[in-house]
């Protein structure tokens, strides 16, 4: 059973993020993004984030083997796999949401 300190941690931690996703949604250019996103991350996390984000759009564009994936991009196919999980099967959706957008 979580007591009240983990419950207050928990319901914090969700403020943090609603409060976060709510700032990113006020960034109106992809400068503004650059701007917060390499402020608020580490190189190396940017780093992660731009890779996913690579491997969801050749996912997408489909005819990529993961281990086509992995020798373009480094990553390996444990996080080849979780990106396409990601993209196909979780509640989220926001892989799909946000390629579908840039079609547009």
């Amino acid at each position: 059973m979580r007591g009240p300190a983990s419950r207050n941690f928990s319901t914090r931690r969700a403020k943090d993020e609603k409060a976060l996703f709510d700032a990113i949604a006020k960034l109106k250019t992809g400068a503004e993004a650059a701007r917060f996103l390499r402020d608020l991350a580490t190189p190396a996390e940017l780093e992660a984030f731009a890779e996913r984000w690579r491997i969801a759009r050749m996912l997408d564009e489909g005819g990529h083997s993961y281990r086509d994936i992995s020798a373009e991009t480094g990553a390996s196919t444990t996080t080849i796999g979780r990106v396409a999980r990601f993209l196909r099967e979780e509640a989220h959706q926001g892989y799909r949401m946000v390629l579908d957008r840039l079609r547009r």
